[in-house]
C-alpha cells in the first residue's frame, strides 16, 4: 500500500474529511485511489459506519474488493465486499462496499437518510455515465438536507476537478502526482478500406514480435473481439489469448485482469478504459473505435454506434501499458488526426434515455430534475420526452407525480420499461417469462445471439457457464418481485409487448422485411430469420436509423393477444379518404392501435359531411385538374389567362367558397358535371371580370356568313379560329381580338374541311394567292362558288344550286 502514489496526498485527504463533509480527489490512472482510499478511512474517528465506493461497472467493482481484501489478507465478503445487480459478497462484518452507480441509487431512494452510511465515494466521476451524476446529485441532496456528517468524496482522473469542487459547496481539491512510467505512441494508421479487426490483427503480431510484456487491444465490440480471436487460433506459441467485455463469465474476466501464465493477449472492449489494472500488460494496440449507446429521442430508442474514440478515451487506453512500468501504445491512426478526436465524451446525461431519472427525482420529491444539483442539468426536451412515457407507462399523473405503479417500478434493479413489463406480466400469470425476458434484455450475450427472444431463452435454461447460472438466479429473484412463479412459460411476445408498446410491429411485405409499428416507425428484419414469416412481432431492441432500424430481438405475438393488452388503447374509427385513382372517396370502418391498422372493412353509412370534406381535401391536395373539366370549363380558363385573368388561381383560392355546393350528395368528383363547374366558375370569376373576359377574349368569332366559331387561345402562334373560307366572303378586312387588336390567325378550310390555307392577313390572301387556290379548288369542289373577286363576293356555306334556290324563294 505504501508503494502507491496516493499514499503521499492520503494525509490531506484524510485532514479535509476532519474538518469538512468533501473533498474532490484527483489522481491519475494507477495512483491507487480505488483500492487505497477505503481502507485508509475506516480507522478515523469520524468513520462509525459503512463506507460505499461507487463503481461504474460491475466488472470493476468486483475487481476493487478482491484486489482491497487480498492487500488486507481477508477474503472478500470480510472487510471489504461488494454488491452488484447479479452478484453480491459481503456480510455483518463489511465495512467497505463496492456498489455500481445504479445500485447506490436505488439504496439512497429507499433509505433518503442513509442510515449507517459514514461516507460515499464517488469513484471515476470524470466519465459522468448518468447513474454516476444521479447518485452524486441524491447524495448531495441526503447531505443538505438529512446529513451534514455524512462524507462525500468525488474521484477523478482528469483535471476537471474545480467543476466538481463548485458542485460540491467548494470542497478542497486534492491533487496527486501519480506514478509516471515512460509511454512511447506510435502512431501506425491504418487502411480504411480494410476490416478493422484486420489492421488490429497485424499490430498485435507487429507488437508481439517488436515489444516484451502482455498486449492489450482495444475494440469497438464483442464481434470485433470474436474476429480477431479467429486470427489468433491457435495463439502464437506463449502466448495465453483472453477476452475482456461486459458479457463474460466472471471467472473470465479475473483471468484476463489476474497474473497468469505466459504472455498475455487481452481483447477488450472500453470495459477495460479505467478503474482496471490489468497484470502484465505493457502495450496497448488501439482501433481508435468505440461503441457506445446513443438514445435517439426521435424514434424513443437506443442504438448503438460505433464513434471514434475521444482524445481523453484515447489517453486513458494508452496509460494502461504504463499501470507497471514503460510501455507502448500502437494506435491505428495518424499523429496529427489526434487533434481532430473529439476531447472527450459527452456526459451521458444529455444522450440517454431520462425516464428513470425523471421518475426517481419525482419519487425524490423534485418535480423538476433540474432543481437538483448536476454538473450537467439534464435537457428539458428530454425531461419532457422522458415525463410522457413515464405517463404512459401510468407511473405518473397528469400532473407529473408518481403513482402507485410508479414507485413500485422506481423499486426494481431496471429502467422503467422493463419494471413496468415485469409488474403488468405478474398480474398475467406470465411473471416467470417476463424475469426472464428482463435478463435478457439486461444482460448481453446470455442465450447467444438469435434475433428471436424465444430461442434465445429456451437455450438460455441448457447453459451451464457461471455467468448463465447467476442470470437464472437474477431471474428468479426478479420473479418473486413480479409477484409469484407464475402459471405460463410461453408469452415472450406478451412481455415484451408491454415493455415497448410502441414496438409492437406488423409485416407489411410478403418477404418479411419491411415492418411497420404502432409508434410509426419503419423496422427491418433479415428475411431468412423464422420471424420474418410471422404476421405481428413484439420488438425489444433495434439498431440504426429510426426510419428503418434493424431488429436485434423481438418475440412472435398475436393479434388476439395485442387485442387484449391493448384493449383500452384501441380506437374504433370511421374514415373517409379521397382516392386519387378514382376521384372518389374511401369510406372506412377500422379499429387502429396506433399508427397500425388492426382492422377495416367499408362503412356504407359515412357521414355525408365527412365525404363531402373528404372530396374537397382531395382537390385541395391534388389541384383543380382532378375536377371534371369539359371543353368549356377548359375554354373559360384559358380565356380568363388571356384576358389577364389567372382563372385556376382564383379559383384555388376560394376553393372553400365556390365548390363545397357542388359537393353536396356525392361520392364522385365525376358527379358533379362539366355544366354546374362552369356556371360556378362564373360566378366566382364576377360580372365585372367576365365582361373583361367577353370583351378582350370572346369566346367565338361570327362569320360573314353567319357561322359562329370557338376561337382557341391556347393555340400556337396565337388566338386561332378554324372555319370554311367561304364564310369569309364579302370580308375586306382581317378579324381581330383583344384590347391589342391582335389578328386572329385563321386556318381555312375546304368544303370537306380539308385545310387549304393559315393566314393572318385576309386581304393579301384574297389578293394574293386566292386565284391559284380557287383554281385548284373549281376543280375539286366543283358545285361550291370559288369567286375571282371573294370579297366583294356574298358569304355563304351552300352550293351554287342552294345558293340559287334560296335566292328564288325569296
Amino acid at each position: 500500500m505504501t508503494s502507491l502514489p496516493i499514499t503521499a496526498v492520503l494525509p490531506d485527504l484524510l485532514a479535509a474529511l476532519r474538518t469538512g463533509s468533501g473533498a474532490v480527489l484527483v489522481a491519475p490512472p494507477g495512483a491507487g485511489k480505488t483500492t487505497a482510499v477505503a481502507p485508509a478511512l475506516l480507522d478515523e474517528d469520524w468513520c462509525t459506519g459503512e463506507v460505499l465506493l461507487l463503481s461504474p461497472r460491475r466488472l470493476a467493482a468486483r475487481a476493487a474488493a478482491e484486489r482491497m481484501a487480498m492487500l488486507a489478507g481477508e477474503a472478500v465478503g470480510g472487510t471489504f465486499g461488494y454488491a452488484t445487480r447479479m452478484d453480491s459478497r459481503r456480510s455483518a462484518a463489511t465495512r467497505v462496499t463496492v456498489v455500481t452507480q445504479g445500485i447506490f441509487v436505488q439504496r439512497i431512494q429507499a433509505d433518503p437518510e442513509l442510515a449507517g452510511v459514514a461516507a460515499v465515494l464517488f469513484d471515476e466521476v470524470h466519465e459522468r455515465s448518468l447513474d454516476g451524476d444521479v447518485a452524486l446529485a441524491f447524495a448531495l441532496d441526503t447531505q443538505g438536507a438529512f446529513r451534514p456528517d455524512l462524507r462525500l468524496v468525488a474521484m477523478s482522473a482528469t483535471l476537471d476537478g474545480a467543476r466538481f469542487a463548485a458542485l460540491m459547496d467548494g470542497a478542497p481539491v486534492i491533487e496527486s502526482e501519480g506514478r509516471s512510467h515512460p509511454l512511447t505512441l506510435r502512431h501506425i494508421g491504418r487502411a480504411a478500406e480494410r476490416r478493422v479487426e484486420d489492421d488490429v490483427a497485424a499490430a498485435i503480431r507487429l507488437a508481439l514480435r517488436e515489444e516484451e510484456g502482455g498486449v492489450l487491444a482495444f475494440l469497438p465490440g464483442v464481434a470485433e473481439i470474436e474476429r480477431v480471436a479467429e486470427r489468433f487460433d491457435p495463439p502464437p506459441p506463449g502466448v495465453v489469448l483472453h477476452r475482456l467485455h461486459g458479457t463474460l463469465d466472471p471467472a473470465e474476466q479475473r483471468a484476463a485482469i489476474l497474473p497468469g501464465e505466459g504472455r498475455k493477449l487481452v481483447l477488450a472492449t472500453s470495459i477495460a478504459e479505467t478503474s482496471l489494472t490489468l497484470d502484465g500488460i505493457r502495450v496497448v494496440v488501439d482501433s481508435g473505435l468505440a461503441r457506445r449507446p446513443r438514445y435517439d429521442r426521435a424514434a424513443g430508442m437506443t442504438r448503438l454506434v460505433t464513434e471514434r474514440v475521444s482524445q481523453a478515451g484515447a489517453t486513458q487506453r494508452a496509460g494502461r501499458a504504463a499501470r507497471q512500468g514503460p510501455g507502448t501504445a500502437y494506435r491505428l491512426w495518424e499523429e496529427a488526426a489526434t487533434v481532430g478526436l473529439p476531447r472527450f465524451d459527452p456526459p451521458e446525461m444529455l444522450e440517454a434515455d431520462l425516464s428513470g431519472l425523471v421518475l426517481a427525482a419525482a419519487i425524490w420529491g423534485v418535480g423538476d430534475p433540474r432543481d437538483l444539483r448536476w454538473i450537467d442539468p439534464p435537457p428539458a426536451a428530454a425531461i419532457a420526452e422522458a415525463r410522457t412515457r413515464l405517463v404512459s407507462l401510468g407511473a405518473l399523473d397528469g400532473d407529473g407525480r408518481p403513482t402507485g405503479h410508479g414507485r413500485r417500478i422506481a423499486g426494481m434493479p431496471m429502467p422503467p420499461r422493463l419494471a413496468h413489463m415485469l409488474l403488468g406480466a405478474g398480474e398475467r400469470g406470465l411473471g416467470q417469462t417476463a424475469a426472464e425476458v428482463a435478463v435478457l434484455l439486461s444482460e448481453r450475450g446470455i442465450g447467444g445471439n438469435d434475433v428471436d427472444l424465444e430461442v434465445r431463452r429456451r437455450r438460455w435454461r441448457t447453459e451451464r457457464g457461471p455467468k448463465a447460472v447467476g442470470a437464472r438466479r437474477l431471474a428468479e429473484r426478479w420473479t418473486r418481485l413480479a409477484g409469484g412463479e407464475g402459471e405460463r412459460r410461453d408469452g415472450e411476445g406478451a412481455c415484451v409487448a408491454l415493455a415497448f408498446p410502441d414496438r409492437v410491429a406488423r409485416r407489411r411485405d410478403p418477404s418479411g422485411e419491411s415492418w411497420a409499428s404502432v409508434g410509426g416507425r419503419g423496422f427491418r428484419l433479415d428475411a431468412t430469420s423464422p420471424l420474418a414469416r410471422a404476421e405481428w412481432l413484439a420488438v425489444a431492441e433495434t439498431q440504426g436509423t429510426a426510419a428503418g432500424a434493424r431488429i436485434l430481438s423481438a418475440a412472435v405475438i398475436e393479434q388476439a393477444e395485442i387485442e387484449s393488452l391493448f384493449a383500452d388503447r384501441i380506437e374504433a374509427r370511421r374514415t373517409v379518404g379521397f382516392d386519387p385513382a378514382t376521384g372518389g372517396v374511401q369510406a372506412l370502418r377500422e379499429r387502429r392501435l396506433g399508427a397500425l391498422r388492426l382492422q377495416s372493412g367499408p362503412d356504407p353509412a359515412a357521414d355525408p359531411a365527412a365525404i363531402e370534406a373528404a372530396l374537397l381535401e382531395g382537390v385541395r391536395a391534388h389541384g383543380l385538374s382532378a375536377l371534371p373539366w369539359d371543353e368549356r370549363a377548359t375554354a373559360l380558363t384559358v380565356r380568363a389567362d388571356y384576358a389577364g385573368i389567372d382563372a385556376r388561381a382564383l379559383l384555388a383560392e376560394r376553393l372553400d367558397q365556390w365548390l363545397p355546393p357542388l359537393l353536396a350528395g356525392r361520392r364522385r368528383l365525376d358527379q358533379i358535371g362539366a355544366g354546374p363547374l362552369v356556371e360556378a366558375m362564373r360566378d366566382m370569376i364576377g360580372w365585372d371580370a367576365m365582361r373583361r373576359i367577353d370583351r378582350v377574349a370572346p369566346s367565338h368569332f361570327t362569320s360573314p356568313a353567319g357561322s359562329s366559331h370557338a376561337i382557341d387561345y391556347g393555340a400556337e402562334g396565337g388566338p386561332r379560329v378554324e372555319l370554311r373560307v367561304q364564310a369569309l366572303f364579302g370580308l375586306a378586312d382581317h378579324p381581330v381580338v383583344g384590347e391589342g387588336r391582335v389578328p386572329l390567325v385563321l386556318s381555312l378550310t375546304s368544303p370537306a374541311g380539308r385545310p387549304i390555307q393559315t393566314t393572318r392577313d385576309l386581304p393579301g390572301f384574297w389578293a394574293g394567292s386566292w386565284a391559284a387556290v380557287a383554281k385548284e379548288m373549281r376543280g375539286r369542289y366543283p358545285r361550291h362558288p370559288w369567286p375571282d373577286d371573294p370579297a366583294g363576293a356574298a358569304a355563304t356555306l351552300r352550293t351554287k344550286n342552294a345558293d340559287a334556290r334560296a335566292r328564288g324563294s325569296r
